[in-house]
């Protein structure tokens, strides 16, 4: 946690919570926009424009919010446009840290020791925490956006004039449903799993638990008419955000978070789904399942031993 940019506690997962013990997720605090034209987008203020270079992710391979942006920069072929640092998948007492495990980053671009210091680098003042994904602007030494769901939004049209990429993860016919969709996943599933992991009574557990194998049962029924994705044929960032909640599922989320009446792989369609999605190029190298299992289990509070487990056998095919 940082007050007016200092740090000031050990890190601890559970952000906040309500009077019943329901986890409570921290709202973003960046907002800005990359544009085609530096235009301000939604939120935010403008001067970000699309070039290419520029900008940075900083990632962790464990965080299902973070890597969603990953799987959105490798479909829309961004990859020579916007470079990537991943952190190393163990929290420490000051949360995110660079460097120090197979596959982990040192912050080359800023020379970080830990996540916190960038954002106190961009706000001097900054109350919060420190979390990830980070977009960082290079130009201006300074964060864009730290909401993934914004992130996915700029960079499925900000750059397609530079890449000539035509996939479109947001299209108007299906901006509706795919609004609607994403607000009950996000809510039931992608936030479901760690409000059952974080809760703190066993009413707000229950609560989380129910919710989260009833959207699971309803995302079964719903892939048992062949469709491919969850809209039809078409992939949408709908299939991204569920993906990456989904490949989690058993590595972490069954156990760790107590998900348990079952196992995704024995879901017959939902199983299915995921390999299909983990199949487009790109997609498995963003999935890291030892830094997935090494960063759910380094969580003291929910795993005090720190001993990480040898299964599951396989998450992608």
């Amino acid at each position: 946690m940082l007050v007016n940019g200092v740090w000031t506690a050990d890190w601890q997962p559970v952000q906040a919570k309500d009077k019943d013990g329901r986890f409570i997720r921290q709202t973003s605090s960046f907002r800005h926009w990359i544009t085609a034209d530096g235009s301000a987008g939604p939120t935010g203020n403008g001067g970000f424009k699309a070039e290419a270079g520029r900008y940075h992710l900083y990632v962790a391979y464990i965080c299902p919010w973070a890597s969603r942006t990953l799987m959105v920069r490798e479909l829309k072929q961004l990859q020579e446009l916007i470079s990537v640092s991943v952190v190393n998948p163990v929290l420490t007492e000051q949360g995110w840290a660079f460097g120090g495990y197979p596959g982990a980053d040192t912050d080359t671009l800023n020379g970080a020791q830990y996540m916190h210091e960038l954002y106190s680098r961009a706000d001097s003042q900054f109350t919060g925490r420190a979390t990830v994904p980070v977009l960082w602007d290079k130009k201006t030494g300074t964060i864009v956006n730290n909401e993934s769901a914004d992130i996915l939004r700029m960079l499925n049209s900000a750059f397609d004039h530079l890449t000539g990429n035509t996939l479109n993860l947001y299209p108007p016919a299906l901006a509706g449903a795919i609004d609607e969709l994403n607000a009950r996943i996000y809510s039931e599933l992608n936030n479901g799993v760690y409000q059952a992991g974080f809760a703190s009574s066993q009413a707000a557990y229950e609560e989380a638990y129910g919710r989260v194998f009833a959207m699971l049962d309803e995302l079964e029924r719903q892939l048992s008419d062949g469709r491919r994705y969850l809209l039809a044929d078409v992939l949408t960032e709908t299939d991204i955000r569920t993906f990456v909640t989904l490949v989690r599922f058993d590595a972490a989320y069954h156990g760790l978070f107590k998900c348990n009446r079952n196992t995704l792989s024995s879901m017959t369609y939902l199983s299915a789904y995921m390999q299909c999605v983990g199949a487009l190029p790109g997609v498995a190298p963003t999935v890291n399942v030892d830094h997935i299992k090494a960063g759910y289990y380094s969580i003291r509070a929910l795993n005090p031993s720190g001993i990480v487990p040898l299964g599951p056998d396989t998450i992608l095919n």
